[in-house]
């Protein structure tokens, strides 16, 4: 007797199959629950409980109402498994309906029933499967691709958001602010370079005596180039000459890269990204000590000068045109500079282009010499308006006759409107005269003057 009586004590001590914990038989589900949890009932709780519903229920007792659930406890903070999501049950669904739903499914805009009723239905159908292929690719091309890069102005903005806060003891100088963008650009663009990209070919294009004239070498070439003719605004500043003991034949520009490349032992390598980035930040260090008194200072290129705080807007063009080279030498994609960075650059080319075209003439290569009208410095003559559109533009009135002279809308004989990336590009001698998407009206003797002014800014 206590034998069996033990045999068929359930572990809450209940005897035979009345307790709650007993367990399953065979062929029966096991029932996981909790030992403290009441007994639930056709869904109801038990009575007197917070939670049981009034009115009759099925087995007589109170009629289940809805329930409002009680919080959920986030998955994370729990011991609970994930949810299984549930199938979704495709639509019954004609042929004619379910090829109409192609387009919205190829652009994922349909529900997940009409999904599941097209999934469905393309496994059975060979012509629909055929158009939803084709649909699929016509999306993927629509589909603008997205860089994985970081956007190249994302220092510009973050340093500008930093400054607004708290401004620096020393700031940069305005002047200064666009060739220290354009040298952290290029520089975040040579960070990752292998030897392969440094040794990787680029051509260096310039407009010389109204033709196209180019030099090759490569990304570690260029910018060994970078670095010679910085060192004139280096020099100027009172910081070393990147040259050394290397002597060039002329101060000019070309001059000084052909001695720099002449005197390596080997070809330029990715060392060369060291000095090059120590001498730009001298460079931007030393300006902003010396503060806003020294852009005046002269800088000279052999056979011209420009004030400092127009080098360094020359530079930081230069800069940004032969990160572009680099850029297409190695197949990566690069933006144009900050809207009010461009501006000054094109500013600068505008306010050069009286001198360019007294230069022209007296070399004998404009031919507008008959139309000319001397004009006393400081009085208004025939002028140009150069209208430059997008990102950077503005409205610039060139005077025609003398770099004295002062351009007025009351002279103007000729408009000529430019995209500012054309614009700068021409200027660069990327572009020619010839090929400049320009807008013309009025002298066409001027215009031609003017824009083959603009290429002959360029230089190697």
């Amino acid at each position: 007797m206590s034998d069996a009586y033990e045999e068929n004590e359930g572990f809450d001590g209940t005897v035979g199959n009345g307790g709650d914990a007993a367990a399953p038989g065979p062929g029966e589900p096991e029932t996981l629950g909790k030992p403290d949890e009441p007994d639930v009932v056709g869904g109801s709780a038990d009575p007197g409980s917070p939670e049981a519903p009034d009115g009759p229920g099925p087995l007589g007792g109170a009629k289940p109402a809805p329930r409002i659930p009680l919080p959920r406890a986030s998955v994370e903070v729990g011991e609970e498994p994930l949810p299984s999501p549930g199938r979704t049950v495709p639509l019954a669904l004609e042929h004619p309906v379910l090829k109409s739903l192609l387009g919205a499914w190829a652009l994922a805009a349909c529900s997940p029933e009409e999904s599941a009723a097209v999934d469905e239905h393309l496994g059975e159908c060979g012509a629909c499967a055929d158009e939803a292929l084709r649909l699929r690719e016509a999306v993927v091309l629509l589909q603008r691709p997205e860089s994985l890069d970081l956007d190249p102005a994302l220092r510009t903005r973050v340093l500008e958001g930093c400054l607004e806060r708290r401004p620096p003891r020393i700031p940069v100088p305005e002047w200064a602010a666009p060739y220290d963008a354009e040298t952290a650009r290029l520089d975040a663009l040579l960070q990752d370079f292998g030897d392969s990209e440094w040794h990787a070919p680029v051509r260096l294009r310039w407009f010389e005596a109204d033709g196209t004239a180019s030099r090759r070498t490569t990304v570690a070439g260029v910018i060994a180039h970078l670095l010679t003719v910085d060192g004139l605004v280096a020099v100027a500043l009172g910081l070393a000459d990147p040259l050394g003991e290397i002597t060039a034949p002329t101060p000019a520009p070309a001059s000084r890269t052909e001695a720099y490349w002449r005197a390596s032992h080997y070809p330029p390598t990715r060392a060369v990204r060291g000095p090059w980035r120590e001498q730009s930040h001298g460079i931007v260090r030393t300006a902003s000590f010396t503060g806003s008194r020294s852009g005046r200072m002269p800088v000279s290129y052999g056979d011209f000068e420009l004030p400092l705080h127009d080098a360094m807007l020359d530079r930081a063009f230069e800069c940004w045109v032969h990160a572009e080279d680099i850029a297409e030498a190695v197949d990566y994609p690069y933006e144009p500079p900050a809207p009010r960075h461009l501006n000054r650059m094109i500013d600068l080319a505008a306010r050069l282009l009286p001198d360019v075209l007294a230069a022209r003439r007296l070399a004998g290569l404009s031919p507008g010499g008959t139309r000319r009208h001397l004009v006393a410095a400081g009085e208004p003559g025939r002028s140009l308006r150069l209208e430059i559109e997008g990102s950077g533009g503005g409205e610039w009135l060139i005077p025609l006759d003398s770099p004295g002279a002062v351009g007025s809308a009351d002279h103007e004989v000729a408009h000529v409107a430019l995209d500012g990336v054309e614009f700068c590009r021409l200027a660069a001698g990327h572009v020619s005269p010839a090929e400049a998407a320009a807008g013309q009206v009025g002298d066409r003797e001027a215009i031609r003057d003017v824009l083959f002014a603009a290429a002959s800014l360029s230089r190697m």
